[in-house]
């Protein structure tokens, strides 16, 4: 199926979920995302115009290389580099850019990849009564993947604006997106930024 706004125009009540844009992954450290200084300026237009329907997640590591259980204790061990011990307090800090948009954004902390779990996004979504998300940010593979996934689970329309998604693989962001069209073209849209614009009352 062709990317684009298939099922109607977006709602007003939509939010904008901007998965991760934070310093680690746009400085110099072991999970630098090289396209993210590319995708940041069409993030910044969505926030300028929603930014009271934006929430921003941020992927918050173990403070050691010895936390985590089970798997994530060897993936701390593996990724010791980037446990806040290491990294620093401000690694974890939204890119200046985006920063200006809090308040009115919001800020969602997160232990995992996905953002539906140890959070109460999921009930303060139902409370605000959205059903539609529109979702940016990195990476396409990882942390995205999992929202998206998240989101199709719970029932959401899943919007995914494919020039402000970003990852450190390109044959991995391109199979995502196709995969998107392929599999989950019921539930997930993806479409560019100004069709985005244009269609969210």
């Amino acid at each position: 199926m062709a990317s684009g706004i298939i099922y109607g125009r977006i709602p007003a009540s939509a939010v904008h979920l901007c998965v991760d844009m934070q310093r680690m992954f746009a400085e110099e450290t072991a999970w630098r995302t090289p396209w993210m200084p590319r995708v940041l300026p069409v993030v910044v237009r969505l926030c300028e115009r929603r930014a009271d329907r934006t929430c921003f997640t941020r992927f918050i590591p173990a403070r050691s290389p010895g936390d985590g259980r089970g798997a994530w204790w060897r993936y701390w061990r593996r990724w010791e580099s980037i446990t806040l011990e290491n990294l620093g307090e401000e690694g974890v800090e939204l890119l200046p850019e985006l920063q200006t948009f809090t308040p009115p954004a919001r800020i969602l902390d997160k232990a995992h990849y996905s953002p539906w779990m140890g959070t109460n996004l999921a009930s303060a979504l139902a409370a605000g009564q959205v059903d539609t998300l529109v979702v940016t940010g990195a990476e396409t593979d990882m942390c995205v993947l999992a929202a998206v996934l998240g989101a199709v689970d719970l029932g959401f329309r899943v919007i995914v604006v494919s020039d402000a998604v970003c990852s450190s693989s390109d044959q991995a962001h391109e199979a995502l997106l196709n995969l998107y069209h392929d599999r989950f073209s019921q539930q997930i849209e993806t479409a560019e930024c100004d069709e985005v614009l244009d269609a969210w009352t």
